[in-house]
């Protein structure tokens, strides 16, 4: 009995031994993180709300609008996505403009809620509601 499990544990650790010293498998390349999502607070027209950065670790490479609430009406709002120039230490509305959305959810590949398209990493950005403020919005980006 004391021979069988000795023999049991000898092979053990020549199994453990055997995959340690296996060479490690080459690393495949890592995938592109899935787009990163936030909620903010709308400000006035053409004013800045809550901000948030493009996420630079994520794959997308636009501001997509993908929920909003309007705070003071059942129907919706229209909304921009506003970029922080660092050039002029201002946010400037994105050329789309303003995009009326009804209250709730929004795909995210549907072009209509693209507020701001070819955003880059760690780019400062807001969202301002057309009729009002304080407005829930989530971000995809």
């Amino acid at each position: 009995m004391k021979n069988a499990i000795a023999a049991g544990a000898l092979a053990l650790v020549a199994a453990g031994s055997c995959l340690v010293l296996a060479p490690a498998a080459s690393a495949a390349p890592a995938a592109p993180a899935a787009c990163a999502t936030v909620t903010l607070i709308t400000g006035p027209r053409d004013g800045i709300g809550g901000t948030s950065t493009k996420n630079a670790a994520s794959s997308c490479s636009d501001l997509n609008l993908t929920y909003s609430d309007d705070s003071t009406s059942t129907i919706g709002d229209s909304y921009a996505g506003r970029l922080y120039h660092t050039s002029t230490g201002t946010y400037q509305t994105c050329s789309k403009g303003y995009v009326w959305a009804n209250d709730g959810s929004h795909s995210v590949d549907d072009s209509t809620y693209w507020l701001c398209t070819n955003v880059l990493d760690n780019t400062r950005f807001t969202v301002a509601s057309y009729y009002d403020r304080g407005d829930t919005v989530r971000i995809t980006n």
